[in-house]
């Protein structure tokens, strides 16, 4: 069974870094997609960015871009998040999610497995 953990999450002040780390594990194939979401409070769950691997590509919301990073370490089994410049809003819950390559990365509903969050606050 493919089992996602997030961790990484915390307070950060407006500017800063943080990085998230997704450790998949269950896997019987090494080519797959990950995308992060966030959800803040009040607001529906949204896509924030995916990496399809071993290919590489990765996609981005334009509210993310030139801030933020995916990336995986295959020998780890582990997809990051880096943040940069984080902003105030920023501030949800981040959830990585695991899925096939075929379909939308942007809808999660296409994806089959999902993490159980990690709290990202951005706040000074």
């Amino acid at each position: 069974q493919v089992q996602l953990v997030e961790s990484g999450g915390g307070l950060v002040q407006p500017g800063g870094s943080l990085r998230l780390s997704c450790v998949v594990s269950g896997r019987t194939d090494s080519s797959y997609g990950t995308g992060w979401f966030r959800q803040a409070p009040g607001k529906e769950r949204e896509f924030v960015a995916a990496g399809m691997w071993p290919i590489g590509t990765t996609y981005y919301t334009n509210d993310v871009k030139g801030r933020f990073t995916i990336s995986r370490d295959t020998a780890k089994n582990t997809v990051y998040l880096q943040m940069n410049n984080v902003k105030p809003w920023d501030t949800a819950i981040y959830f990585c999610a695991n899925k096939g390559l075929s379909g939308p990365y942007t809808n999660a509903a296409n994806y089959d497995y999902w993490g159980q969050g990690t709290q990202v606050t951005v706040s000074s």
